[in-house]
């Protein structure tokens, strides 16, 4: 190409240049053309300088193919690495917009692309993302398999990675076992498949694929374990309730303590709120406050029960359970429903939860109680510890409980034999009294060989789990104005 002018404009920098003389092959025969037919001009937009548009004024030739027989009489000139058939823009402004909207999508990257000053609009910036191809590599041996919300609770799709590196492989429409059965037949070479633990996918890579091995996530894993706890939790709450953490003193505390003393001090000498209030360094407004309080208050507040049905049949609960510890609460509810008690059985297994039978003492939660027992206990506090070892022997269920996490936590870093230690700990989990966790070891059979290689392997679904996170913003970029084919084809590119 040759410049043959530069022109500053009102908004833009016009740039007048045209074509060299040299033959150009033919595109169908490919031989040398130099003859001229006729002169094209085109006017494309350029990457800006300083701010300001440029727009390019070409005039090109529409050369003569003098081969005879050749279909192509005539055909305009191209010039490859700075324009294409039927473009506007140069190659290198097309591909920074593309970039732009690989990552903003549509009417964002319009936006960003008028500060830029290459305005484009909404469509135009659907037509370039679209035009972007998506990379077609093969198979790769570890995938992952995962599902996301198209619209939660009614539609769903299936996302396809690379377990390894996190490449995106395919989005599926839906996550029925069909469809997926039917991309592993069409795409063959996956050896491992990581998965949580659904069965539609189970079952359509052991049809797929039935020499492949499935790999259960280890995360999934332990989430069903910490939902089962927690409910064992709650069934035991009235063993644990009446467990109080030790609250000691703290600095702040302190500190009110003698703020109280030294104005009560001075008030008790005459002095008045104002003068108090310049002795301490204290507010005025905080001086009344602490001058009004008839001593100090704790910090430490006790929660507050509001009242309920049960509240005068509490001394008869108590007595009766400092008696037999081990009533059934169906009995205790029939004893004071005879004394009057209107109220539900709902009710009252609430009141006996909370420890409120026992006394108004503040209590852990089941949820707090749940996440002591299910923290490494080298990342617990001190006072934490203490706590968990009150809750782990307040019951034999609690006791065995806790054994029992500690030891499904061992088995999730990934090592030889963990296969037969799990069976060991599946064992002791069906012997307990620990009916929520008998399901728990229920769902480990049916899944086992997934199980087992989840235990054993160093593969994971963790990074379909990245990749869903991402999708979702992707999602939230185009909520409500985008359809499925547009959402695969970002995340293809991602």
């Amino acid at each position: 190409m040759v410049v043959e002018g530069v022109s500053d404009g009102v908004d833009a920098v016009l740039v007048a240049a045209r074509t060299r003389d040299d033959p150009v092959p033919c595109p169908l025969c490919g031989t040398p053309a130099s003859k001229v037919h006729a002169y094209h001009g085109r006017t494309v937009a350029d990457v800006p300088v300083d701010g300001r548009r440029v727009v390019l004024h070409l005039r090109v030739r529409r050369l003569v193919c003098q081969v005879p027989g050749c279909r192509r009489q005539t055909f305009r000139e191209q010039i490859p690495g700075l324009l294409e058939r039927h473009q506007r823009r140069t190659v290198r402004l097309t591909r920074q917009l593309s970039e732009v909207t690989r990552e903003l999508c549509g009417r964002a990257s319009a936006r960003l692309a008028r500060v830029l000053a290459t305005p484009i609009s909404r469509s135009t910036a659907l037509r370039l993302l679209r035009r972007l191809p998506v990379p077609q590599q093969p198979v790769p041996p570890v995938i992952g398999v995962d599902d996301f919300a198209l619209r939660r609770r009614h539609r769903y799709a299936t996302i396809i990675i690379d377990a390894e590196t996190g490449r995106r492989v395919a989005v599926l429409p839906d996550r029925e076992a069909a469809t997926l059965e039917a991309w592993l037949r069409e795409h063959p070479g996956a050896e491992v498949v990581c998965r949580d633990g659904s069965a539609a996918y189970a079952e359509a890579v052991r049809r797929a694929l039935p020499d492949a091995v499935q790999v259960s996530d280890r995360w999934h894993l332990w989430r069903n374990l910490c939902d089962k706890v927690l409910l064992e939790v709650r069934a035991h709450t009235g063993c644990w309730a009446t467990i109080n953490p030790p609250r000691p003193g703290g600095v702040r505390e302190q500190s009110t303590l003698e703020r109280w003393n030294k104005i009560h001090d001075l008030l008790g000498q005459g002095v008045g709120l104002l003068d108090c209030a310049r002795r301490v360094g204290l507010a005025l407004n905080t001086v009344k406050r602490y001058a009004r309080m008839p001593e100090p208050t704790t910090l430490r507040i006790a929660p507050i029960y509001r009242p309920t049905l049960v509240d005068p049949y509490r001394e008869h609960l108590r007595a009766r359970r400092a008696a037999d510890p081990a009533v059934p609460v169906t009995h205790l509810l029939q004893e004071i429903r005879e004394l009057g008690y209107p109220g539900s059985a709902n009710l009252l297994v609430r009141y006996l939860n909370q420890g409120r039978a026992e006394g108004d003492r503040p209590v852990t939660t089941p949820r707090h109680a749940t996440r002591l027992l299910l923290t490494d206990p080298r990342h617990l506090r001190p006072k934490d510890t203490a706590l968990l070892e009150k809750i782990a022997a307040a019951c034999p269920e609690m006791t065995q409980l806790a054994t029992l996490v500690g030891g499904f936590a061992a088995l999730l870093t990934p090592a030889a034999g963990n296969d037969r230690k799990l069976t060991t700990w599946i064992a002791t989990a069906r012997s307990a009294a620990l009916p929520h966790l008998h399901g728990f070891t229920n769902g480990l059979e049916l899944d086992r060989p997934a199980v087992n290689a989840g235990l054993t392997l160093p593969h994971h679904n963790g990074r379909t789990e990245g990749v869903n996170t991402h999708t979702k913003r992707l999602m939230r970029q185009m909520h409500g104005r985008a359809g499925f084919d547009l959402l695969r084809h970002r995340i293809l590119l991602a």
